[in-house]
């Protein structure tokens, strides 16, 4: 057996609940009145190496998930990179390749810059370019390999006409250019405090419940609890009981439910801020 089949046969026996990863996603959904009715598991080869450690095979992993929700059902999507590593024809170790931490500025230290003018957010706009590019990157823009999930979201509210604002200066407002762009365009940290902070042009009213949240506003996770901001989503959908289901980057995901419990950066320390985008 080759080493990508080897390594395609290691998924498709895990796709059984009997891994912990899928273990976690099941119970996710029960937690939620939900049940996973079929889960189909496909693999990318990208990289294959011999080291001293052995062959290490480089690929994308997509997991899709047919979910049946109260009174309906949908399709929930997962991409990630992973690596394994082969010795002896058996599969020694498999990992979740290990995002970059992006520094994260000192947003007081930040400005906002001068506001933009009073735009008019094109909600449907915002969530199609969600859909089309949740699993790819556009060309027009970077992309960060290990960490793009708020360069995706800044990506999807310009789509929705958020005006542009603060170039050439990276810690004043929100803008992007071929060349550079401000922190709040790629910063999880920096995006969450400029949507507290801006009060003309691209801004974010804070909503005290996820039930509150249309597809096109945004969510923002301090997976640790300790006020540095981690991660960006954009609710795309509602469930049956009129929670948000998001979509992200790094970890490339769709429909996802909106707690990300399930992931293994989150904590019981988890902090989110809802943000209504636009007027």
């Amino acid at each position: 057996m080759s080493e990508w089949k080897l390594v395609e046969s290691y998924w498709k026996s895990k796709s059984n609940y009997e891994d912990d990863l899928f273990q976690t996603k099941r119970n996710l959904h029960q937690k939620y009145h939900k049940t996973i009715k079929q889960i189909h598991v496909t693999g990318k080869k990208k990289k294959v190496l011999q080291t001293k450690k052995g062959v290490e095979i480089y690929y994308n992993l997509n997991r899709t998930y047919f979910i049946e929700d109260q009174h309906s059902f949908y399709h929930e999507e997962e991409s990630e990179n992973r690596k394994a590593i082969i010795v002896k024809g058996e599969i020694n170790e498999d990992v979740l390749m290990e995002r970059e931490q992006l520094e994260i500025p000192d947003f007081e230290k930040m400005s906002l810059g001068e506001y933009a003018s009073r735009f008019i957010y094109d909600r449907r706009a915002a969530v199609q370019y969600a859909e089309r590019w949740w699993n790819e990157a556009n060309p027009a823009y970077k992309h960060f390999d290990d960490n793009d999930c708020t360069n995706y979201i800044s990506q999807c509210l310009r789509a929705g006409g958020a005006p542009m604002h603060g170039a050439p200066n990276r810690a004043k407002g929100w803008w992007y250019n071929h060349t550079s762009w401000s922190f709040s365009w790629s910063v999880a940290n920096a995006f969450r405090w400029y949507l507290s902070g801006s009060t003309s042009g691209l801004k974010g009213e804070e909503l005290s419940e996820p039930t509150q949240l249309l597809p096109g506003d945004v969510i923002c996770y301090d997976f640790e609890g300790d006020d540095k901001w981690d991660h960006t989503t954009i609710v795309v959908t509602k469930d049956d009981a009129n929670m948000p289901l998001v979509n992200a980057h790094t970890n490339n995901s769709r429909h996802r439910y909106w707690t990300y419990e399930d992931s293994a950066a989150w904590t019981p320390n988890c902090k989110y801020r809802f943000f209504k985008i636009g007027d």
